[in-house]
């Protein structure tokens, strides 16, 4: 079994507006998989105790990993990391907290400038938690 990877060619052509929109859904989908998976294997390891460490994915690549899939790498990019620790959050009762998504634009390693997505935590309490920071970006 494996986690699915998306590649979502109409991000091509769609609005950055609609792009949060539909990053923000896929990144539910993910989360309550992993709040499935932590409520059914309650000994797996806190994110922040896992040994697992951040690690840029190539230009071009980007692969959703779930908890398990994480684990396995021992590796995981934003999205996974942060989708991981919310749904951490959520399973110890912290059911206000979501993913945040910042928008920027930065070069990619050839130098072209390109519109970044990053994916963070906000705390129920409103504060933000990087989970990429903390493991390494």
């Amino acid at each position: 079994m494996y986690a699915p990877s998306f590649r979502l060619k109409s991000f091509d052509v769609i609005p950055d507006g609609y792009k949060t929109v539909v990053l923000d859904h896929l990144l539910e989908a993910l989360i309550m998989a992993n709040v499935a998976y932590l409520l059914t294997h309650p000994g797996t390891p806190k994110l922040y105790e896992s040994g697992v460490r951040y690690l840029l994915e190539p230009d071009g690549v980007d692969e959703w990993q779930d908890v398990p899939d994480t684990l396995e790498r021992r590796t995981g990019d934003c999205e996974d990391l942060a989708s991981w620790r919310v749904a951490e959050l959520r399973v110890a009762g912290e059911v206000g907290t979501k993913p945040y998504i910042t928008v920027s634009l930065l070069p990619n390693r050839s130098g072209e400038m390109i519109t970044t997505y990053h994916i963070c935590v906000m705390r129920q309490n409103g504060q933000i938690e990087d989970p990429s920071r903390r493991l390494g970006m």
